[in-house]
């Protein structure tokens, strides 16, 4: 069973990833801000991360930033979250470290795949 952090500050998305990924299988932990995903990351190893890009306290950037640079963490995949994906988001994220993006509201069907891709690429 795969092992997924969800970094999400809004109550329904947070349960709506949770759902789903509980559903596909996957053994998910919750931090609803960034303090608490590196908390977490401190804690625990994880196979893949969701990462909302707005957060409160300490923004995804600046959470993404560090993951990436703490060698513990560094080759997790991160893939970002948003509701607010323009044009240029989608290479911006790629350039800051992420692996991919999903914009909010969730495509349910592309989500599953999203996930399902890293998750393989992960353990071949």
């Amino acid at each position: 069973m795969k092992k997924i952090l969800i970094v999400e500050d809004n109550p329904m998305n947070m349960e709506l990833i949770l759902d789903l990924l509980e559903f596909y299988g996957h053994n998910v932990t919750k931090a609803e801000d960034g303090i608490k995903a590196l908390e977490r990351l401190a804690e625990e190893k994880f196979d893949i991360i969701l990462l909302d890009m707005q957060l409160p306290k300490m923004d995804g950037l600046e959470v993404l930033d560090r993951i990436k640079k703490n060698p513990e963490t560094a080759d997790v995949p991160v893939i970002a979250v948003t509701a607010h994906a323009m044009k240029g988001s989608e290479e911006h994220f790629i350039e800051m470290g992420c692996v991919d993006y999903v914009s909010k509201p969730i495509d349910i069907h592309k989500f599953r795949a999203l996930i399902e891709k890293y998750l393989v690429e992960d353990s071949s």
